[in-house]
């Protein structure tokens, strides 16, 4: 039986503030191959749920850069698994912009092109959201200085859990140690099929980055939690 839990979005904002301008060793960057912003979205969902999904092809988890669900690192398909996710992970609905807070997602995109970049909110600045974003690196950047022709408005409601949850999960991916995968949640008789971001490159292995060091889980500031 599946139960819900809070979606710790003080945790998604510490992980987002710390990571934003550098790069956690324990994930890939897709930087160069197509695009790391729906990538370091899905560590800050990470750092808040503490949950993956692994349903081949259809789920949301991160193992290796070869080895991961399109939901992961490609934007739509990022939208479509936290929007329709009725299984373990975080899930979520498209929202109107003032129902936004702090650890919700905007989506951006182009005429012509539809949605293509991935941003989290850390804060307001009175009704403009504040973000954390890769490719561009940005932090505390607001939203009005971005130009695009749409956007779309992603608020994370919750997360279920069919297995209780691990209480060093979060310190361990904040501090870069590890990714504690519940393996017993794992499908290791299918094949995941890895994409986007690009589906279409050979992907490589990044040199490994040295781990950031330990340091203490500061306090968020409150005030940066409130909602427009």
């Amino acid at each position: 039986m599946l139960v819900v839990k809070p979606y710790l979005r003080e945790n998604a904002l510490l992980y987002a503030n710390r990571f934003a301008l550098s790069q956690n060793p324990v994930f890939g960057n897709f930087a160069g191959i197509g695009g790391n912003c729906t990538n370091f979205v899905s560590q800050c969902i990470y750092a808040g749920s503490c949950k993956m999904n692994y349903k081949p092809t259809f789920g949301w988890y991160y193992i290796s850069m070869n080895e991961r669900a399109p939901a992961w690192t490609g934007v739509d398909y990022f939208y479509n698994f936290i929007t329709k996710n009725t299984d373990v992970g975080p899930f979520g609905k498209e929202a109107a912009p003032d129902e936004l807070e702090v650890g919700d997602v905007i989506q951006l995109g182009r005429d012509g092109e539809g949605f293509y970049h991935t941003l989290i909110i850390i804060g307001f600045e009175e009704d403009d959201p504040l973000i954390a974003a890769q490719t561009d690196n940005a932090l505390g950047r607001a939203l009005s200085t971005y130009t695009y022709d749409f956007a779309r408005y992603i608020k994370i409601l919750g997360v279920r859990l069919d297995t209780p949850s691990n209480d060093d999960c979060f310190e361990s991916v904040y501090n870069g140690i590890a990714i504690i995968n519940d393996q017993s949640a794992r499908s290791d008789s299918a094949t995941p099929t890895p994409s986007p971001a690009p589906e279409s490159l050979p992907m490589q292995e990044t040199a490994p980055t040295p781990a950031p060091e330990a340091t203490p889980i500061p306090t968020p500031d409150s005030s940066t939690e409130t909602t427009p």
